[in-house]
């Protein structure tokens, strides 16, 4: 299978603190891949890592086969890498149409400016319907995003992701924060991404986990402590003793 995001003995450290250690990691095309580990297992560290938001003290990040350890964060975006997060990052004050015609005109190279030409995009204005209606948002569209249910808002933030076109999509727990009654919209939008986008998970509900994963990773103390099939997973025992039983993730 295609190797789509890797990396090769990644390591950052906070002075004496090893928050990654020497973490070699696949991502493979059309993957449903979880990352879960114990409180202060250093997930967040893991990502901002993928993501830019921080520079390894050793080690590799590549994309495509392609290292992008020195790239910034929207030069990965611009190669295919996109993320949500767990709390929302959006734009209160725009609508929802507002929101996604400026990211996909922005992915196009027309995000300045945008709303002065956005009647004369070609094939802009269908492009949005057709994003809002996958996600469930053609309801709202008109709607600010301040005003939106919680649970509508990590919607939207998902499909502001996919409208990058990404090759690779990390989700930082999706359904954080989200009320038990929406919290099926939110699952049922997750099992109909994209199958070309390739997905790491980040969660704690392990209820979303086991149905939404075929393979997870487990992080402890910085380092990949387990990996296999979902079943594996859940029959480790090892994992059962560090995770599993413990309830809370970070």
């Amino acid at each position: 299978m295609t190797v789509v995001l890797e990396t090769r003995n990644l390591c950052r450290n906070f002075n004496a603190l090893k928050a990654t250690q020497d973490v070699s990691f696949q991502l493979h095309e059309g993957a449903r891949h979880a990352l879960i580990g114990p409180n202060g297992a250093g997930k967040t560290t893991f990502i901002n890592l993928l993501t830019g938001v921080l520079a390894p003290t050793s080690g590799e990040v590549l994309l495509m086969g392609q290292p992008i350890t020195r790239l910034s964060r929207h030069g990965r975006v611009r190669r295919g890498l996109a993320r949500t997060f767990q709390i929302n990052q959006l734009f209160p004050e725009l609508s929802v149409v507002e929101s996604l015609g400026l990211v996909i005109s922005e992915r196009r190279g027309n995000g300045a400016d945008w709303w002065r030409y956005a009647g004369r995009l070609p094939g802009l204005g269908e492009e949005v319907a057709q994003i809002a209606c996958d996600f469930g948002l053609d309801e709202v569209l008109d709607q600010r995003v301040a005003d939106l249910p919680y649970g509508k808002q990590r919607l939207l933030e998902i499909a502001l992701a996919i409208a990058l076109k990404p090759r690779v999509l990390l989700l930082d727990e999706p359904a954080a924060g989200v009320p038990e009654a929406d919290r099926h919209e939110v699952l049922a939008r997750l099992a109909v991404l994209p199958g070309d986008v390739s997905i790491l998970l980040i969660e704690h509900d392990m209820s979303l986990v086991f149905t939404f994963a075929s393979r997870i990773s487990v992080l402890v103390e910085g380092a990949l402590y387990a990996e296999g099939t979902a079943e594996e997973i859940a029959a480790d025992e090892r994992v059962k003793a560090v995770y599993l039983g413990e309830g809370d993730d970070e």
